[in-house]
């Protein structure tokens, strides 16, 4: 099974973001397991696994952006390291300096009290070059004691700020992921819920009919587009299995329940029906006499008859009919019916989307 990713979410800085999620109150951390107000209905829960879904991805986002944050941080704090003990080095460097010229002094008679030098100086000359040498000598000595003392002050505040940084990265991340967590647990409840309400649907043989999702915004959207936004590519058409008679009719696209399920390109919805093979599906037509299937879904938006755009939501994933795993199944077809099936991954590519 190859892995494709096509369409990546645009995540705001890191910090920014964050703070945001934390503070916006949504539905979608409620408490206790509550999806909100709606959650008895289905419009209700969809609406909260598209939330969720969306909440979800959005944290998961910041949690690479974390994740590479701390490798950036790593690769910092590894140069900050070098230059930390650049600043040791350069410190024992002045330790040994020190004590050159201690040793010079005491070599010198630099500790020599000036009235001794008075009595043995052969002259007064002779004294004031004594005198001038040892006042040079502690000027010395100070400086670079002086020098030591200001390089060890720095040393100790880089390395307090440097462990600083990290502790608050740690912390930062620490959160993030805890957050991630909360909202997949809760996504991962809904999911299920919605699943089992589909599967209801489906052994009734009767639509619950459309939820209502609010749209994302379209912005600039090709003339076509894949079915789903984050995907893996899992059975391709043609090929061979113990749940397909003649072969796999179509192409299916691993993705979890409740992911949203975009039209491939404008049309109108033909038919959306439950039961059978396929569980809950939709089929579009588009211009030039093509049809799409989307099939195993958990829930709709759309209705019979209804016109739809290149991207708009019309359904959420999930895995009902005979479905071994959440996945959506997508084929295009020359007529509504099963049968008359061309290659979807070829179709789309004469399009110009790649999968």
């Amino acid at each position: 099974m190859g892995s494709h990713r096509r369409h990546p979410l645009l995540v705001p800085a890191l910090l920014c973001a964050f703070t945001m999620l934390l503070v916006r109150p949504t539905a979608a951390l409620a408490e206790d397991g509550d999806f909100g107000p709606d959650a008895g209905t289905d419009s209700g829960l969809a609406s909260e696994v598209t939330q969720l879904y969306a909440d979800a991805a959005v944290v998961t986002q910041r949690y690479e952006a974390g994740r590479r944050e701390s490798e950036a941080e790593g690769a910092r704090a590894r140069r900050y390291e070098e230059l930390l003990a650049r600043e040791r080095r350069d410190i024992a460097v002045l330790h040994a300096d020190l004590g050159r010229i201690a040793r010079s002094q005491y070599r010198s008679g630099g500790g020599l009290p000036l009235t001794a030098q008075m009595l043995f100086a052969n002259n007064p000359e002779q004294l004031m070059r004594g005198q001038r040498a040892v006042w040079q000598a502690d000027l010395a000595l100070n400086n670079a004691i002086g020098k030591s003392r200001r390089a060890e002050a720095r040393l100790a505040a880089d390395e307090a700020k440097a462990a600083a940084q990290w502790r608050k990265l740690e912390q930062r991340n620490s959160e993030i992921a805890e957050l991630k967590r909360s909202i997949e647990a809760k996504l991962e409840e809904a999911r299920w819920t919605l699943q089992g309400r589909a599967e209801a649907s489906v052994a009734a043989g009767s639509c619950r009919g459309a939820v209502r999702l609010d749209q994302p915004d379209p912005g600039t959207m090709p003339e076509y587009v894949t079915p789903v936004e984050t995907y893996e590519l899992s059975a391709s058409f043609g090929s061979g299995g113990d749940r397909w008679a003649n072969g796999h009719t179509g192409q299916d696209f691993a993705v979890p329940i409740g992911t949203p399920v975009r039209a491939v390109g404008a049309g109108t919805v033909v038919s959306v029906s439950c039961g059978g093979a396929f569980g809950i599906e939709i089929v579009i037509e588009h211009p030039g006499g093509y049809y799409t299937q989307y099939a195993h879904l958990a829930a709709v938006t759309v209705d019979q008859g209804q016109r739809v755009s290149p991207g708009q939501w019309i359904a959420q994933t999930g895995t009902t009919g005979n479905s071994t795993g959440p996945h959506l199944h997508f084929e295009v077809r020359v007529t509504p019916e099963l049968g008359s099936g061309v290659d979807p991954v070829a179709w789309l590519t004469a399009r110009g989307v790649q999968l």
